[in-house]
């Protein structure tokens, strides 16, 4: 049997076990703005620029995407939740750590994960040198193999806030699977 867990509906406490849907998928999202710097953090990697990411904790919009993706698949929240940017103590964090507590959180609950797909949207820097550097650190933080982390990055053909060089975003779809189903 899955792990159990409770949550509450219209104020009555139902139960909840993880093995009521073996194969999850969680689909995560995040979009930080840019401002002068001088460079930047993408999944993990510290990348050259002559921007840096705007944000509460050090803004590594591919960890975030990945941590809500995480969460979303085993339905226990999202970042905000967890790191609320209210707390002083997520000032300035790093999103290694967020996401290595989120990956606790789902594997204490009997999942692990299988697979991610992941996407950086950003007009500059151009990240084909940097994508293999950034699959074998999300691999390394998440205790996955590097071949279960696809990398994609694309622009927005100068469209949009993310085209003007004014934002980088991140989405993330990841694959769970109860432990017992392995």
């Amino acid at each position: 049997m899955g792990a159990q867990g409770s949550f509450t509906i219209d104020g009555a406490t139902q139960r909840k076990s993880t093995a009521d849907c073996p194969l999850r998928i969680g689909i995560g999202h995040d979009t930080h703005r840019t401002g002068p710097g001088d460079g930047l953090r993408l999944g993990g990697v510290d990348v050259p620029h002559d921007r840096s990411m705007v944000g509460h904790s050090d803004a590594d919009v591919l960890l975030h995407a990945i941590t809500d993706a995480i969460l979303g698949a085993a339905a226990t929240g999202d970042i905000g939740e967890l790191f609320p940017d209210n707390d002083p103590a997520n000032a300035g964090r790093d999103s290694a750590e967020m996401l290595s507590i989120a990956a606790a959180q789902v594997n204490r609950l009997g999942l692990v994960i299988v697979n991610l797909d992941t996407i950086v949207f950003a007009q500059r820097p151009k990240l084909g040198p940097h994508k293999s550097a950034i699959r074998h650190r999300i691999a390394e933080i998440l205790g996955i193999s590097p071949d279960c982390v696809g990398v994609k990055a694309k622009t927005a053909e100068g469209l949009d806030a993310v085209g003007r060089e004014e934002a980088i975003a991140a989405q993330c779809i990841a694959l769970l699977q109860q432990k017992s189903e392995i």
